[in-house]
């Protein structure tokens, strides 16, 4: 992961995009390229995506990575710790005991 942020770091000081950067405008890239992953499964009959829309699929979530890092970089926050301590909230508030095989959130189990 580190290799890769130094890619867009790099990217993004040669063309001198630090100015256009705030983190604002970093969250309303990151979403907008989510929601471009969401429209390649818009209107599929089954749900799953069309076998030609696979390379398509790789592009999108390769972009909403590149905010992703960007923005976490930006933001000094680490993402493999704000995950482990993520992960950890999710265990509590979904025990295996309540939530093995249902979809319900937390607050209907």
């Amino acid at each position: 992961m580190k290799s890769l942020l130094q890619k867009i770091l790099d990217f993004r000081k040669k063309r001198d995009w630090e100015q256009f950067h705030q983190p604002k405008n970093l969250a309303i890239s990151l979403s907008l390229e989510a929601a471009e992953v969401l429209e390649l499964f818009q209107w599929t009959k089954d749900g799953n995506l069309p076998k030609d829309k696979r390379e398509a699929l790789e592009k999108e979530l390769a972009d909403v990575y590149y905010w992703l890092l960007l923005l976490s970089h930006d933001l000094k926050i680490d993402l493999d710790k704000a995950l482990e301590k993520k992960m950890e909230e999710n265990d509590k508030k979904y025990p295996v005991k309540k939530a093995k095989g249902t979809s319900k959130k937390y607050t209907e189990l």
